[in-house]
């Protein structure tokens, strides 16, 4: 396997990468400068978030497995670069596959690191948000919303200044 650079060539840093189970040719990736997707493989990218988004810096993408139409996008550049990382405004979902987007969740959550969706039901959404990397917030923790994003409870709260970064579900029990 030799590796090749196939792009988005104006896409800025990636911080995120999510295809679709089953479909080799379809992925999303989330950059600094927003969600980009390719139908072909890599060999032509299109930017998705340019008309729905109000910042563009991402930090997690995750794409249902039971709906290959639900995206759901956390922004905010996740890795933190010293004094310099970009926020973002919380959760976008696309049902769509991402031809639209709507703001869904934690809009002060500056930080969103990952996204995690029920292999079974994609209206179950769990956030991990690490929140302002500069001052202590309450948006810290896990989100989880049952019904496709109309509302969200935080699940995981420990303090204004513990984040969540990362979370997992075990797909043969979504449980957990």
């Amino acid at each position: 396997l030799e590796y090749r650079n196939i792009g988005p060539f104006r896409g800025g840093r990636a911080t995120t990468v999510a295809g679709i189970a089953g479909d080799p040719t379809t992925y999303y990736i989330g950059t600094v400068g927003g969600v980009w997707k390719t139908t072909d493989g890599g060999q032509n990218w299109n930017v998705v978030s340019d008309d729905d988004f109000t910042t563009a810096s991402v930090g997690a993408i995750a794409v249902a497995p039971s709906d290959k139409n639900v995206v759901v996008v956390g922004m905010g550049e996740s890795p933190f670069r010293g004094v310099a990382s970009s926020h973002g405004d919380g959760v976008y979902i696309s049902t769509d596959g991402g031809e639209n987007f709507t703001n869904m969740c934690v809009k002060d959550s500056r930080q969103i690191s990952t996204i995690q969706i029920d292999p079974e039901n994609p209206n179950v959404i769990y956030v991990a948000v690490q929140g302002s990397p500069w001052a202590p917030t309450k948006e810290r923790g896990v989100y989880k919303t049952t019904d496709g994003g109309t509302t969200w409870e935080q699940t995981l709260f420990v303090s204004e200044t513990t984040s969540a970064l990362d979370l997992s579900i075990d797909h043969d029990n979504p449980r957990i």
